[in-house]
Formats: structure tokens, C-alpha cells, sequence
């Protein structure tokens, strides 16, 4: 089966080439080949590629960064995965997208269903329900798996964050009242990989907008303190915590209070079985060692 991955360096993209290596013939394009920013080389890359699947793990994740440049922002996590449905719809491939809970303004004292109406606070989330929507629109056959909070031992993300300042810093102040499920992207590659194989062996469930991030929730602040302690296993000195409000940290983006996401219907529609969110970090710290 020929797969087309687009997004190379980034988290889930560096997790799926490794989910994804076996029996599959995995082409995978990053920005040097095609840049989601320009428009019009998209669907002619795609229609020369000719996939049986495409997974679009690319997108502008600098959410900060976003509020001043939403025109580079939109180009590519709204524009471009419309393409993409359209040039998938052409070929009669499925497309596999990536959102986030930023959709949501987080003012829901539960999780989130994927029915719930959403309303984000910041261009990223504008420009990602855009992208959800774009290929809605489109219609085909299309996952759009909404996750969250996404850390790896690769690029920019908490962990790695967190690992380099509580061994640099004597103290260190973590925001509190932020809730979600911090999620490796190993699980969001594993559960893909999953996935797939359901809609190859004709197990698939419905297509269309699914949850998928670990179980269980935290704070940034709760995160920060299992990081904390696997350090801490390893005999390695840290700095002390100290939970503070996000208002104490003001941020160009606006982020959602509560993050949480209700992920049974993923599970219980494709027999997908998600970790909680610690034993995932116990397994990403130690496939770094």
C-alpha cells in the first residue's frame, strides 16, 4: 500500500515514519519538496504521487507566532488541507488529518465531544477548525483525529522544555489551571497505524471528526511534576515547582482552560484501546534511554 506522509520533521510525522516502516510503501514530503503555503502546487504533487492514502501531519504549530503572520497561518492549516481533501476525493483516497483541541474556547467544566460546538480563542485554532471545515466540505472519505497537548523526544514541545529548565533552573513557575492530556505522539502514530489497518482489512468505522489523545488528565503543572520525578529516578538534581495561573503568564495566543477530550467514540467505533497519559510518558522517557 502506498502512503503519502506530508510533514517530515515534526512530531507525529518523525512518530508515523517509524509506526508506519513495515509493508507499506511510505513517501514522505516535507517543506523542501512541498511547501503547504503555495497553494497551487498541491494537488499537482499529490495526483503525481497517486496514493492509496494520504496523512497530513503537516501544519503551522507555532501558536504564538500565529496571532502576528494568520495569512502564512491560514495558507497552510486551512487552504491546504482543502486541496488535499479535493486531490484525496480525486484519487478515491482517504485523508488522515490532525486538529487540536484548540477548536474550543474551554469554557466546559466535562471534556469535549466531537459534537460540541466549537469556538476557538487564537488564529491557530481559527485556522485549524478552517482546515477541519475545508475538508468537510469536500466530503470523502477523511479522519480528522483532534489531539492534544503533543510532546516527543524530537523538535520543540513541554517535555523536552521542561527536562532542559528543571536541571538549568533552582526554581521554576508552571501553570495550574490549565486541563488536558498531554499525548505522545508515539500513541497518536501507534493508534494511526491502528487505524489503518482497520480501513485496510475492511474493519473501518465511520469516517469523519474522532478524539484522540490519552487518557486521564493533568495540569501543566501536574506534567511538569512526572517529569520532575523521572529526573529525579535518574539521581539528577531539580529545580522546585511552583504552580502559578495563567494569568501570571500572559501568552500572544489566548489557550483554552479546559482541554480535555472525550476519545470513546474513537475508541469504541474503530476498537482502538488508548494509554492513560502517564504510562505513555513512562514509554516515551524510556525508549529515549
Amino acid at each position: 500500500m502506498k502512503i503519502l506522509l506530508l510533514g517530515q520533521h515534526g512530531q507525529v510525522s518523525q512518530a508515523l515514519q517509524q509506526s508506519l516502516g513495515r509493508h507499506i510503501e511510505l513517501t514522505v514530503l516535507g517543506r523542501e519538496q512541498l511547501d503547504l503555503a503555495k497553494p497551487h502546487e498541491i494537488r499537482q504533487q499529490v495526483l503525481q504521487q497517486r496514493p492509496a492514502l494520504i496523512i497530513n501531519a503537516a501544519a503551522h504549530t507555532a501558536v504564538d507566532q500565529a496571532e502576528s503572520e494568520p495569512e502564512l497561518t491560514f495558507a497552510i492549516n486551512a487552504t491546504a488541507p482543502g486541496i488535499l481533501a479535493e486531490a484525496a476525493a480525486e484519487l478515491g483516497a482517504p485523508l488522515i488529518h490532525y486538529s487540536t483541541d484548540y477548536v474550543f474556547d474551554g469554557s466546559k467544566a466535562t471534556p469535549y465531544h466531537e459534537a460540541d460546538t466549537p469556538n476557538p480563542l487564537s488564529v491557530y485554532g481559527r485556522s485549524k477548525l478552517a482546515g477541519e471545515q475545508a475538508i468537510t466540505a469536500v466530503g470523502g472519505s477523511h479522519l480528522i483525529l483532534r489531539t492534544s497537548w503533543v510532546y516527543s523526544q524530537h523538535g520543540k514541545n513541554f517535555l523536552l522544555t521542561m527536562q532542559r529548565l528543571l536541571q538549568e533552573r533552582d526554581s521554576l513557575n508552571v501553570v495550574d489551571d490549565q486541563i488536558g492530556a498531554p499525548t505522545w505522539a508515539g500513541t497518536i502514530a501507534q493508534t494511526t497505524a491502528q487505524l489503518i489497518e482497520r480501513w485496510h482489512t475492511g474493519q473501518s468505522g465511520p469516517w469523519g471528526v474522532y478524539h484522540l489523545t490519552a487518557k486521564g488528565q493533568a495540569s501543566w503543572f501536574d506534567f511538569a511534576k512526572e517529569i520532575a520525578a523521572h529526573l529525579q529516578s535518574q539521581g539528577k538534581r531539580v529545580a522546585t515547582l511552583h504552580p502559578i495561573p495563567s494569568s501570571a503568564y500572559p501568552t500572544p495566543a489566548q489557550r483554552p482552560l479546559n482541554s480535555r477530550l472525550d476519545c470513546s467514540r474513537l475508541e469504541h467505533a474503530w476498537q482502538v484501546q488508548l494509554p492513560d497519559w502517564q504510562s505513555a510518558l513512562n514509554e516515551c522517557l524510556h525508549a529515549a534511554n
